[in-house]
């Protein structure tokens, strides 16, 4: 396959499952926000948003003070902003146009359709009048385009770039939604917290838990009230929990041994390390260590290996 039809489809599955991704960040923050608590802490929130996704800056030049509603407009519809929703799902649609001979058309019109929507639904306002509807909207769309695409597309090279790039993006999301808490308040979790910290955790985690579509997966493995520790156990080593960190590996490395011939290559080695780290490794000594810098230690190493893959099969990144 040509390395640059192979970067459209990798960019498309991935800005596609960035923008589900970015409403899933925006709904736990919108939900976390509704709850009791002081303006200051709610305000550390958006600002943790913004700083977990890469985007303090970028938000601070152009707006100044951070407010939970312009926060919302440039995560959303700002098209100057690279990783905004809107500016996701446009690039999802552009890498799609490029290789449309290699979609089912199916495939091109669901990617199609959910731009042309996106447009006429941010004009009617329903982000102002009821965010949870939109975010809703977007993973239902996301959740659309993967169904049909694994519902029609042939298993050939082309299906598995478009695999590769949604979970090496979904492996990239779950550690900041995780991590997403603790990078607002600049403080780690070693597995315990104080008594006027545990109410909050209750909401704030249960929020989280919703956001992966992972609360009746929780209480079905664990029968128990929520705990952070279990939390982020399921969310970073169940190997059947379809967003954990483990889950995402282990489906990065069946499709990359489907495109790369050559088992010895450092894009493999790299994938196959963090994959088995992951596999034998203890939710406590995790906590032991401190959740929030392993968090940060993995997201650079997901993104070693995206460097990676682009080295080895596609375009020189520009993305």
């Amino acid at each position: 396959m040509l390395s640059r039809t192979a970067d459209h489809l990798f960019w498309m599955s991935r800005y596609t499952e960035r923008a589900e991704n970015t409403a899933r960040l925006l709904d736990v923050n919108y939900q976390t926000s509704l709850l009791p608590q002081s303006a200051e802490v709610a305000l550390l929130g958006w600002e943790g948003l913004l700083s977990i996704s890469e985007l303090l800056p970028a938000y601070q030049a152009r707006h100044g003070d951070i407010t939970p509603q312009r926060v919302m407009e440039f995560m959303v519809k700002d098209e100057n902003n690279p990783s905004s929703i809107i500016s996701c799902l446009r690039a999802a649609r552009e890498n799609a146009r490029a290789v449309r001979g290699s979609l089912t058309t199916e495939v091109w019109e669901t990617q199609n359709q959910t731009w042309l929507e996106l447009n006429r639904i941010l004009k009617s306002g329903l982000l102002e009048s009821d965010p949870g509807e939109f975010f809703e909207w977007v993973k239902f769309r996301s959740h659309l385009s993967r169904g049909v695409t694994v519902g029609t597309m042939l298993q050939d090279e082309a299906f598995h770039f478009l695999r590769l790039g949604t979970f090496l993006e979904r492996a990239d999301n779950t550690a900041r939604l995780v991590d997403v808490k603790f990078h607002a308040v600049e403080t780690d979790f070693m597995g315990t917290a104080d008594e006027k910290d545990q109410e909050y955790d209750f909401y704030h985690w249960s929020a989280i838990l919703r956001s992966v579509s992972g609360f009746e997966v929780y209480r079905k493995v664990y029968r128990d009230v929520i705990r952070p520790e279990r939390v982020a156990e399921l969310l970073i080593l169940r190997p059947d929990m379809p967003r954990s960190l483990l889950g995402c590996l282990n489906e990065v490395m069946s499709n990359l041994a489907m495109v790369s011939s050559d088992p010895a290559s450092e894009t493999r080695r790299r994938a196959g390390k963090l994959c088995a780290d992951l596999q034998y490794a203890r939710i406590d000594e995790i906590l032991a260590n401190g959740l929030h810098a392993y968090l940060t230690q993995f997201l650079d190493r997901v993104n070693e290996i995206g460097a990676h893959i682009s080295r080895e099969f596609l375009v020189p990144s520009t993305h």
